[in-house]
């Protein structure tokens, strides 16, 4: 059978744009929880394995990031807290925290949709994902639907500002 690309699917599903929107939408679930809006995908050989959401608050657990919770789910997938053949999707830049934890992992790749100068470890303030004096690097691509990504945080976060204005006008 020959490949016509007249017939060649519209969407791909293995492309780092279609595992972005599927961590955008545990962003969404993540906004709707009144969580801040980060959600997270792992894929390994093609398949997603992993998904979460920031759960802080729900959880009353600083920890819960959902790269955090996302990791221990594809260990769990996967039988082995080595997740070498693995890949992160990620709608913001993970923390310090995450990119350690992401590294002991020995995540093979970490895609992300928005930086975070301020707080970022894989390229914003520091980049510990590839720091050369450690035992592992990840790979990293950054800026994937990176706009769908800020659009998503700069609501919650101003919807929270305007919140605590009311809280505060009121008394």
């Amino acid at each position: 059978m020959t490949e016509n690309p007249e017939f060649e699917p519209v969407i791909d599903l293995h492309s780092d744009q279609f595992l972005m929107s599927q961590a955008l939408r545990q962003a969404q679930n993540a906004y709707l929880a009144e969580e801040v809006p980060i959600g997270a995908v792992i894929v390994r050989d093609g398949s997603i394995i992993a998904r979460a959401f920031n759960q802080v608050e729900t959880l009353k657990d600083a920890t819960a990031h959902a790269e955090m919770l996302s990791l221990t789910q594809a260990q769990e997938a996967v039988g082995d807290w080595r997740l070498t053949d693995c890949d992160l999707y990620v709608t913001k830049e993970p923390c310090p925290m995450c990119a350690g934890a992401i590294l002991h992992c020995r995540i093979r790749r970490v895609i992300f949709g928005c930086g975070d100068e301020k707080g970022g470890a894989a390229g914003g303030f520091i980049n510990l994902l590839e720091q050369p004096t450690l035992n592992h690097s990840s790979l990293i691509t950054a800026g994937v639907l990176e706009e769908e990504c800020k659009t998503i945080l700069k609501h919650f976060f101003a919807e929270a500002r305007a919140k605590q204005k009311g809280v505060s006008g009121e008394n």
